[in-house]
């Protein structure tokens, strides 16, 4: 398409071949005329251009385009005259003139000859403006735009373009490693400190009780090397473990809630002798005449139990900092880490989201399903969402392998994550809510991981990033547009065999992540997308004001020593 395009351009820029055979093959006598005419405007030297370019055929342009003329100072660089500022000028100076020198004379000569010298100022307005009319057709029919002037302007827009988002991405999008690796490592420490509380104080009900496994998953952007901005808020799985002989067993919902939900039943290896009963009342409800484990009940239950053991951790953490837990019905509980020492260089308070999980094996887990806003009613409490991060970041890796090492995927969903945020500031609501629903970070990812196993991961050099992310943008909006984007694993049995995939995903029904969406909506955020990737310089330009930017993280000395270290280190 792009090719087809350039050809159309050129095709325009430098006239038809048919006409370039006439203007070689048309006589002597049009060349030298219109030799003779280039040679005059530049002020003499065009009747010998003539005659030296009557027994030859004139040079085709640059790039194939319409012949310029026998003479081969054409192709030296020269000043070339801009008539559209040109003859307005100079028809507006003459007019200026004629009035001063008309009214000179009016006071001389008297009233009578102002009144006689009026008709002729109005033929010579009406003389210049005619011959600047005249100026400008003859121009645009002989004189139009080089050969090559379209390649020209397109690719200095996208140099401009490029230069805009690199310097949009450098300053509002890229982490410091430095800032970044410090915030883990410490989210690592204050989380393991509470899981080993929790598990410990966990034990002690009995064996038919809920318990934390021990260790957590680290999920989310941070820990996939694509997240934005800044690093204050961080995503933990905890996976917890069920009582002795008592396994899960998934399937799909099928009509008891939206698409990609699962129920979990349970299943004990001798029945479901008595003994298990109290658990069952505790954290089961009843589904179709049957028991299933309930996500609502277990979250109650796991926010509770962190509450009850987070004075032991505080005490021990109260010289490095202060922490805190935030809890909301049908949600997983937020904890709030702020460094008080110069244990974390930057001091950056950080929310920490704990997100109970049921493993399933494979490195699969079951998650309460979130409520589908932030004033929304939560889920019903028998229904989970299926996690796949570890498969995710399975993929990444497999890519990260498989691509050149100067990738410019993870930058492209980095810098459109970045745009759907700033065009979100210019939006009113409902649509604003619904713009970050329909292209939450889920969505951007799942289209960028389809986009990227359709073709050679090659054209994915850092050289090619603006044609890479308009390509992803293009994508996304022809998903949009279809209102169908399949999740990437569920489903999908055309996944690289390199990427180990568990048996339970492959045989999985595929789930539309669009589903949930009516096609009014999807068309209108299909249009604002494309909308905002051609105005992406000027909506950079309007949001990156100091009202609009959070302010800088503080720099402390392990960042200076960071600086001056070699890059690449």
């Amino acid at each position: 398409m792009r090719g087809s395009l350039a050809a159309e351009r050129r095709r325009q820029a430098g006239g038809e071949p048919c006409g370039e055979r006439r203007a070689g093959g048309g006589g002597a006598g049009r060349g030298g005329s219109g030799a003779a005419r280039a040679g005059g405007g530049r002020g003499g030297g065009g009747g010998a251009a003539a005659a030296a370019g009557a027994g030859r055929s004139p040079p085709a342009g640059p790039g194939g385009g319409h012949p310029r003329g026998p003479s081969p100072r054409r192709a030296l660089p020269g000043y070339t005259l801009n008539a559209r500022v040109f003859w307005p000028l100079v028809t507006g100076l003459c007019t200026a003139l004629l009035c001063l020198y008309q009214a000179l004379r009016g006071r001389a000569d008297g009233e009578d000859a102002a009144e006689a010298g009026s008709v002729p100022l109005l033929k010579g307005s009406a003389l210049l403006l005619l011959g600047c009319l005249l100026a400008r057709c003859c121009g645009a029919a002989g004189g139009g735009p080089r050969a090559g002037g379209f390649r020209a302007a397109a690719a200095a827009a996208a140099g401009s373009r490029r230069g805009v988002l690199e310097s949009f991405y450098g300053r509002q999008l890229r982490l410091s490693p430095h800032v970044l690796g410090h915030s883990k490592a410490h989210v690592g420490r204050v989380v393991a400190e509470l899981v080993r509380a929790a598990k410990a104080q966990g034990l002690q009900p009995g064996p038919l009780a809920l318990s934390l496994r021990g260790d957590f998953v680290r999920i989310g952007s941070a820990y996939e090397q694509h997240k934005v901005r800044s690093p204050d808020c961080f995503d933990i799985l905890v996976p917890l473990r069920l009582p002795p002989h008592l396994e899960p067993r998934p399937r799909s919902a099928d009509g008891h809630g939206p698409c990609g939900a699962f129920v979990c039943g349970l299943r004990a290896r001798a029945g479901w002798p008595r003994r298990y009963r109290p658990f069952a009342e505790g954290f089961c409800v009843e589904l179709q005449g049957r028991s299933h484990l309930s996500s609502g009940l277990v979250l109650r239950w796991f926010q509770g139990h962190l509450q009850r053991c987070l004075g032991a951790v505080r005490y021990r953490l109260q010289e490095r900092c202060r922490i805190s837990l935030s809890v909301c019905p049908g949600r997983p509980p937020t904890l709030h880490i702020l460094p008080c020492s110069d244990y974390v260089c930057c001091h950056i308070s950080m929310a920490v989201r704990l997100i109970p999980a049921i493993p399933l094996g494979d490195a699969l887990y079951l998650t309460a399903l979130p409520p589908d806003g932030p004033q929304a009613a939560p889920a019903p409490e028998a229904l989970w969402g299926l996690n796949t991060s570890r498969q995710e970041q399975r993929l990444l890796s497999w890519l990260k392998e498989q691509a050149p090492a100067s990738s410019c995927h993870l930058k492209c969903l980095q810098i459109l994550k970045g745009l759907r945020d700033l065009r979100g500031q210019g939006l009113e609501e409902p649509f604003c809510s619904q713009w970050l629903r329909v292209l939450s970070s889920y969505v951007l990812k799942t289209a960028l991981f389809s986009l990227l196993l359709q073709g050679p991961l090659e054209a994915w050099d850092e050289r090619f990033l603006v044609e890479r992310l308009e390509d992803l943008v293009l994508y996304l909006r022809g998903c949009l547009r279809k209102q169908v984007l399949m999740h990437f694993f569920l489903g999908n049995t055309s996944l690289p065999e390199a990427v180990a995939v568990p048996r339970f995903l492959k045989e999985s029904a595929p789930v539309n992540l669009l589903a949930a969406f009516d096609g009014a909506t999807l068309d209108l955020v299909a249009f604002q997308l494309i909308n905002t990737w051609i105005q992406a310089s000027h909506i950079i330009r309007m949001y990156s004001s100091p009202r609009y930017l959070r302010p800088a993280l503080t720099p402390c000395r392990h960042v200076a020593e960071a600086r001056q270290e070699p890059l690449g280190e």
